[in-house]
C-alpha cells in the first residue's frame, strides 16, 4: 500500500512534469508527497488553508510552508500542483488567487478523485488558458495546463458571500468564503444548539466556528461573555472575523488543530463539530475534542454540542466528564451536555 492518497499516487506517476520546476502545492493536499516531490524538482512550497496540514509539514525544513486564506508571499514558483478541493467554489477561489499571484506562463497540474468533480477544471480553467487530461488511474485524473491570459488582480473581499440570519428578533449578517461550512444558510443543527443553550457567562469557546453563526448569536445574546472562536480552516477564520465585524461584535478568532492553540480556562465549550475531512467522513478530530475537553475548562466547565443522532458520542463524553445528558433531539440531530 502506498503511503500517499490516490491523487498523490497519480502525480507520482508523472514526476517528469515537475522536473526543473519551482512547485507551489495547494488545495486539498493531506499527505507527505510534497517531501518526495522536493527530490524531483527545484523547490517545493506548500500553501494550505488547513492548519493541521500546516503543522504536519513542520519538521520538513526544505519545504516552505504558508498557512492562510490568501497567498501573498514572494515566491519563485512557476508551477502549481493543485489538489482538487471538495468544494468547487473553493477551487475557483484558489485558481483566481494563484493565477493572479503567479501570472502568465505559470504551468499548472491538477489532480483529484473523479467523484470529486475534477472534470469541472476543464471549463473552470478556460479564462486562464489551455488545460488537458494526460492521465487517469485509481479513479483519479491528472491534468496539465498553462496560464496564457492576463489575470485580473485578486481581491479577497470580492469572494465573500453574505446572508442574513434571524434569531430571537436579532438580525445578523453572516459572511462566508467559498468552501466554508454553512455557506449561504442557517443550518438546522446550529439552530437547535442555540435553542438549547442557557444564558452564558465567562469565557466561551465556539469550536469549529465555520462562518461564525453560533459565535455571533452567542455574543449577541450574551454581550458580557469573553468569546473565542477557532477552526482548522483559514477560510473559516477569515469568514468568522468578517462576520463579527459585520455585526459590530468582538471576539478572538484563530486557527487551531483541535486544542493546539486554545486556552485552558473556558467556562463553556460550544460546538457544531465538523465530521467531514475531504470526501470521506472523519470523526477523529471530534472524538479528540470531546475526550480532552475537560482539560481546557474551568472547574465547573460545561460542554454543549450538536451531533447527527447516529453518531456514538455519549460514551466518549461520559468517559471524559463522568456524565452526559441529552437536552434536545430531532430525528436528525441531538444536543448533548456535560459538566465537570
Amino acid at each position: 500500500m502506498s503511503a500517499y492518497i490516490a491523487p498523490s499516487q497519480i502525480a507520482e506517476r508523472q514526476l517528469a512534469y515537475f522536473a526543473g520546476k519551482h512547485v507551489l502545492v495547494a488545495g486539498e493536499s493531506e499527505d507527505l508527497f510534497p517531501v518526495e516531490l522536493a527530490k524531483h524538482c527545484e523547490s517545493v512550497s506548500v500553501f494550505t488553508t488547513n492548519y493541521g496540514y500546516y503543522r504536519q509539514l513542520e519538521p520538513y525544513d526544505h519545504i516552505t510552508r504558508v498557512f492562510g486564506a490568501e497567498f501573498t508571499q514572494e515566491t519563485q514558483a512557476d508551477m502549481v500542483l493543485l489538489y482538487w478541493p471538495k468544494a468547487k467554489a473553493e477551487a475557483d477561489y484558489l485558481l483566481a488567487m494563484l493565477m493572479a499571484k503567479l501570472g502568465t506562463e505559470t504551468e499548472i497540474v491538477v489532480v483529484g478523485e473523479n467523484r470529486s468533480g475534477i472534470k469541472s477544471i476543464e471549463k473552470m480553467f478556460k479564462p486562464y488558458g489551455p488545460i488537458t487530461k494526460f492521465d487517469s488511474a485509481r479513479r483519479c485524473s491528472f491534468y496539465w495546463g498553462k496560464c496564457t491570459e492576463q489575470v485580473k488582480p485578486f481581491v479577497m473581499s470580492d469572494w465573500f458571500k453574505s446572508y442574513q440570519v434571524s434569531y430571537k428578533a436579532h438580525n445578523l449578517t453572516i459572511k462566508s468564503l467559498p468552501g466554508v461550512f454553512s455557506h449561504g444558510q442557517f443550518d438546522v443543527g446550529s439552530q437547535l444548539l442555540l435553542d438549547t443553550l442557557p444564558a452564558l457567562t465567562g469565557k466561551v469557546l465556539d469550536f469549529g466556528c465555520g462562518a461564525g453563526v453560533i459565535g455571533s448569536v452567542m455574543a449577541t445574546l450574551n454581550p458580557e461573555i469573553e468569546l473565542e472562536m477557532c477552526d482548522i480552516s483559514a477560510l473559516a477564520v477569515e469568514s468568522s472575523k468578517a462576520t463579527l465585524a459585520a455585526n459590530q461584535l468582538s471576539g478572538k478568532v484563530f486557527a487551531s488543530d483541535v486544542y493546539s492553540d486554545t486556552s485552558d480556562d473556558y467556562q463553556f465549550i460550544v460546538s457544531n463539530p465538523p465530521f467531514h475531512a475531504g470526501l470521506d467522513t472523519s470523526y477523529s478530530a471530534t472524538e479528540t475534542l470531546l475526550a480532552t475537553a475537560p482539560k481546557q475548562q474551568t472547574k465547573q466547565g460545561e460542554l454543549f454540542i450538536v451531533a447527527n443522532s447516529f453518531l456514538k458520542y455519549p460514551p466518549i463524553i461520559e468517559q471524559a466528564y463522568g456524565n452526559c445528558e441529552t437536552l434536545n433531539k430531532t430525528n436528525k440531530f441531538t444536543i448533548y451536555h456535560a459538566q465537570k
